[in-house]
């Protein structure tokens, strides 16, 4: 990531208060081997989140968090919480499969070459009535578990709390990164680092700290995250996860 473009997202980072609740949805600033993080923690039995790419109004991609926060309000609501979602292709269209309210706008993608979303094994995050899962690509198109909500992207950081097995811990791949996992007790959390992350630590981050066997991998450098006090977005995005009330 380019200084000039990590310094303003610093400075948001830095302004965000400690911990904010709203309708049960948490956002807090956790510090993981001295690396700060914003982690989202939702709980599906009380928090509505939900995936969102085009404006249903003008066919396009809603592109920034605030784009999407006004169109939430016309429709009565609130946004708590934004990040991006998978791995997206030209064009901002999803690289992988993108579930919203049940129907499958863009397929599964088996590709095995072609960067970090095919780093195998990469995954779903998928969400359907008050459960949520990360499962890997191959077992989901087995699975076939009919989400209301889902995003494909790549690589998993854990599965069973087991590290992908192309992570060196002294890997040299340094960039801010983002990822959702599914941790005890079945909350779902969103992570986006403060700087640059290589991909073992951010796994380890969710394992040891945030307590989540399962993770996948949302995407780096452009990372970002939407609260009431903050919005750290400097790119286009395709898919955004939205928690509201």
């Amino acid at each position: 990531m380019r200084r000039r473009a990590l310094l303003p997202l610093l400075c948001l980072f830095l302004t965000l208060p400690a911990c904010s609740e709203a309708e049960g949805a948490q956002v807090s600033r956790i510090t993981g081997d001295g690396l700060l993080y914003t982690v989202a923690t939702v709980d599906l039995g009380r928090d509505r989140l939900s995936l969102h790419w085009r404006n249903p109004t003008t066919g396009q991609p809603y592109r920034t968090f605030g784009e999407l926060r006004r169109r939430l309000a016309k429709e009565g609501r609130d946004l708590i919480f934004a990040t991006n979602s998978g791995i997206y292709a030209p064009g901002l269209r999803p690289l992988g499969l993108h579930v919203e309210g049940g129907r499958t706008l863009v397929p599964l993608n088996g590709a095995r070459s072609g960067g970090n979303f095919a780093l195998r094994p990469n995954g779903v995050f998928w969400i359907r009535g008050t459960r949520a899962a990360v499962t890997e690509t191959d077992a989901y198109r087995r699975l076939n578990p009919a989400p209301d909500f889902a995003t494909q992207s790549g690589p998993l950081l854990l599965s069973g709390g087991r590290i992908h097995p192309e992570f060196n811990k002294e890997g040299t791949s340094f960039k801010v990164r983002s990822g959702v996992g599914v941790c005890k007790g079945g909350q779902v959390k969103f992570a986006v680092s403060a700087g640059p992350v290589n991909f073992y630590s951010f796994a380890v981050f969710f394992r040891d700290t945030l307590g989540c066997p399962d993770a996948l991998y949302l995407d780096g450098s452009i990372s970002a995250y939407a609260t009431a006090q903050a919005d750290t977005q400097f790119a286009d995005f395709a898919g955004m996860w939205a928690v509201t009330r």
